[in-house]
């Protein structure tokens, strides 16, 4: 797997508030800082700033939350939320 967070990803966050929630990055700063939303507590238009360090990369890449980005350079909170919730029923949390 490719060690660099890539859009549309989901990612476990490790540290602060959001700490062992999931989010999907929506945007890359560089290569040490991501933005990320989960839809809910962290909507789409006011994303996390967060250091990729703090952050365990999941393998699984919404492909849906990607085309939307590149498509309309947007994505519902409501897309995020669904893609989260799939993917955390099919880890079984």
């Amino acid at each position: 797997m490719d060690a660099r967070p890539q859009i549309g990803q989901i990612v476990k966050v490790l540290r602060g508030k959001e700490e062992e929630s999931y989010a999907i990055i929506i945007g890359i700063i560089d290569e040490k800082f991501v933005w990320i939303a989960d839809g809910d507590k962290r909507r789409f238009d006011s994303p996390k700033k967060k250091n990729v360090l703090h952050l365990e990369l999941q393998s699984a890449i919404s492909q849906e939350v990607t085309n939307s980005l590149q498509e309309t350079s947007r994505v519902t909170n409501a897309k995020l939320r669904y893609v989260i919730q799939k993917y955390a029923h099919a880890k079984g949390e």
